[in-house]
């Protein structure tokens, strides 16, 4: 392949020798001089008071360095959207696995014993674990909030009674998606290192390394430029690997003895005390023309944020609006609460509550397709939102795919003829989503995207970002674009790993957001290396700097092919002319994204807006209740895939994640402990799980993107489980509402099933 065929054009990425060769340092990795190990001693009731720590056995171990609880913090409240966390219990533990004390010793095992030497007296309270229940008169309360409330989301629009009384069909049901973990490859990690002026650096998994220093400054009693974020490898976060007091409890261990602290959480701990996803009870009701027309959407959402906020009610009120903007919704009625329970704090996992939302609504028009005698497919195209348009909400969707992945699926997957030829047993189902490049409702600071381009004697080209690259190729996909905007080979481009101290501010990676933010902030500080590469070549070449174009290694004169200069000699050149200064462009990318109005809601929260379409093709054992995924297709609307190789491994891997939640994941919970926390006894898909996946990619050029590109990693998810289930019930006819869908569920509902055709006949 010709080596200067970069944007559109599929290449390994740029890290993959040092990923696969086993050089690649992850963060559990990293080993420093002198370096402790610590580990956490976490709570095992759901909800209780703390009578006395008594860590004096624990402090003489031998091996022992530290022994630290919440009276060795500042016992400053903090958290990422709500003051609810401290970085260990300070009066009382909320969960089971909360922070209650932690140890640095010379050796894991030697942390390990000493943890089984702190007593912890206890006064167990009463808990709650359920939402609904946490929000009735006379429950335990867990943070001194009203009823156990979060925080509320109210929104209407038009007339939804009137819609209703105006439609020919009105469909109502209740969906429950539930509690799963994000089951990355490594576990939550760091090593945190102090130094003598008091800075702390921090090496650790986060998808927001710029962000994440705001409340750890904060919780840390420290000024914001004491906490310096380093981002090696890490392995893989979903979501989950944001905000964690892991970090912090090392933080605390590394000032108590002045030496680093790696803290890795075992599996089971992980399980315990991660991000999981925010499980939904979601009551929707949708009405419906006799021509398949949308009228208007009635919806309440009851979220459970667990024993902390963290991102919840952001997550909540996510699924509450974001599929508004995917169809033509006119009238809209809309609740959503978030509620405190006595469990595992839930927060970001891919998908981010479109996810949530997306199983209910595409569930529900099957349903209403099914009623009207209208192809799913078609109900989808008549009332999908098209480029060009604003939603309801104020989203200006300067391109839209979505007609073209409904008729490109439905093609590919034989959909018409296998919903024609029905054969027992055996079922056909579609759904559609949308989602953000980025979303301005979440930072309300600023929205952009920045970049630092370097360019050194020898041509080589280091590119800085602030963004965060957790296996996704994010890291590729910035140096095709840097490459590109040069017109350099990829070969020549390095892209330095994330160090705050160094590299410009990001907000990181969430929201789908990395492609469209941090492309456009490295391309633009591209275009400034550019430029300034232009004007020295401008006077080797005699000529002037607008009439310069880059491409194939070289600098031109347009109109004059003949007339060029090597890149490399002008970088050469500019070193001995600039007194040995490289050349450094800097950029930063301002999208003409609008903060919603608080109570409206009316905003256009991202500069690019993804759709999609997957078709599942599923067998039903209908004497077992097993159900095996046979072919899967899907169609996404990336804008201009700046990678096709890696969108279709994201696409791969959404479609894997999916499939895993809708069938098998799930975090099995009695009493506030998780039953099921390893994965011995919390199932994912392995290969035989999992069907040929069919990867379609639409390209609408999109007039914000880098290139024209958009964001894939959420939307690869997000129509999964409502594919599957729509399936299912195309198979057997059994509507499945509340996820996983296991063979005990299918069971139940095919003799419910059995039982309703036998009355009937009576």
């Amino acid at each position: 392949m010709d080596k200067y065929l970069v944007v559109g054009h599929p290449v390994p990425q740029v890290d993959a020798r040092e990923r696969v060769s086993g050089a690649a340092e992850f963060v559990s990795d990293i080993r420093l001089p002198g370096m402790l190990h610590g580990r956490i001693l976490r709570s095992p009731h759901p909800h209780a008071r703390l009578l006395r720590i008594d860590t004096s056995r624990a402090r003489r171990f031998p091996g022992v360095k530290a022994v630290v609880t919440a009276e060795d913090t500042p016992k400053i409240p903090f958290g990422p959207r709500t003051d609810d966390w401290m970085i260990m219990a300070v009066d009382k533990v909320r969960f089971v696995g909360d922070e209650v004390a932690g140890v640095a010793a010379v050796d894991e095992d030697t942390a390990e014993e000493a943890l089984s030497l702190i007593e912890v007296e206890y006064e167990p309270l009463l808990a709650v674990f359920d939402p609904l229940e946490a929000m009735q008169p006379g429950a335990p309360l867990i943070h001194n909030k009203e009823k156990n409330i979060v925080s509320e989301f109210d929104l209407v629009k038009g007339d939804v009674d009137q819609a209703f009384k105006e439609s020919d069909v009105v469909y109502t049901n209740r969906y429950y998606t539930n509690q799963v973990y994000q089951a990355y490859l490594e576990p939550m990690a760091c090593v945190v290192q102090p130094d003598l002026s008091g800075k702390l650096t921090f090496y650790m998994a986060t998808q927001i390394p710029s962000m994440t220093r705001i409340p750890y400054a904060k919780a840390l009693g420290l000024p914001l430029e004491k906490v310096r974020v380093v981002v090696p490898y890490y392995g893989g976060a979903f979501g989950a690997k944001m905000e964690t007091n892991l970090h912090l409890v090392a933080a605390v261990l590394a000032q108590k003895t002045g030496k680093p602290v790696r803290m890795v959480n075992p599996r089971e701990e992980d399980f315990m005390a991660g991000n999981p996803r925010v499980p939904m009870a979601i009551n929707l009701t949708i009405g419906a023309k006799k021509d398949g027309t949308l009228t208007g959407k009635e919806v309440k959402v009851v979220g459970a944020a667990g024993a902390r906020a963290v991102y919840s009610m952001v997550i909540v009120a996510t699924a509450c609006y974001r599929i508004d903007s995917l169809y033509h919704f006119k009238n809209l009625r809309t609740k959503g609460v978030t509620a405190y329970t006595n469990t595992v704090p839930t927060s970001a996992y891919r998908g981010f509550g479109n996810a949530q939302m997306a199983f209910a609504v595409e569930s529900s028009l099957d349903m209403i397709a099914e009623t009207l005698s209208i192809d799913p497919a078609e109900l989808r195209i008549k009332n999908g939102i098209q480029t060009g348009e604003t939603s309801i909400h104020g989203w200006k969707i300067g391109s839209s795919g979505l007609s073209e992945c409904v008729r490109r699926a439905t093609e590919a997957s034989g959909w018409k003829e296998k919903r024609r030829q029905k054969q027992f047993a055996r079922g056909i189902g579609l759904a559609c989503c949308n989602h953000v490049s980025g979303n301005r409702a979440f930072a309300r600071e600023f929205d952009g995207g920045a970049g630092i381009v370097r360019i050194g004697r020898e041509g080589k080209v280091l590119v800085y970002h602030g963004e965060s690259d957790m296996g996704q190729g994010q890291n590729t996909v910035f140096a095709q674009i840097v490459a590109e905007e040069l017109g350099v080979s990829l070969e020549q481009i390095e892209v330095a790993r994330v160090d705050t101290d160094v590299s410009p501010f990001g907000l990181g990676s969430f929201a789908t957001r990395g492609t469209v933010f941090g492309g456009n902030g490295v391309k633009a500080a591209a275009a400034d290396a550019k430029r300034q590469v232009f004007e020295l070549a401008a006077e080797m070449l005699e000529a002037n700097p607008a009439d310069l174009e880059a491409r194939e290694g070289k600098i031109y004169v347009s109109g004059s092919p003949d007339k060029n200069i090597p890149f490399l000699k002008v970088a050469e050149n500019s070193l001995y002319k600039r007194g040995g200064a490289p050349i450094i462009g800097t950029g930063f990318w301002v999208p003409d994204t609008v903060l919603p109005d608080p109570v409206t809601k009316y905003g256009n929260i991202s500069p690019a807006y993804p759709f999609a379409c997957q078709i599942a093709e599923v067998e039903v054992d209908t004497e077992t209740g097993q159900v095996r995924v046979i072919n899967y297709t899907a169609a996404h609307d990336v804008g201009r895939a700046i990678n096709p190789q890696t969108t279709e491994g994201q696409i791969q891997g959404g479609v894997a994640q999916g499939v895993g939640w809708t069938l098998m994941e799930n975090m099995v919970i009695e009493q506030g402990r998780i039953l099921n926390p390893n994965f011995r006894d919390y199932v994912i898909p392995g290969p035989l799980d999992l069907p040929p996946i069919k990867s379609i990619l639409v390209e609408p050029v999109d007039p914000k993107g880098p290139f024209g590109a958009k964001g894939i990693g959420e939307p690869a998810l997000n129509p999964a489980p409502a594919a599957v289930a729509n399936a299912i019930y195309n198979a057997i006819g059994v509507r499945i509402t509340e996820l996983p869908i296991t063979p005990e569920k299918v069971l139940q509902a095919l003799r419910r099933k059995n039982e309703d055709e036998k009355i009937l006949l009576l």
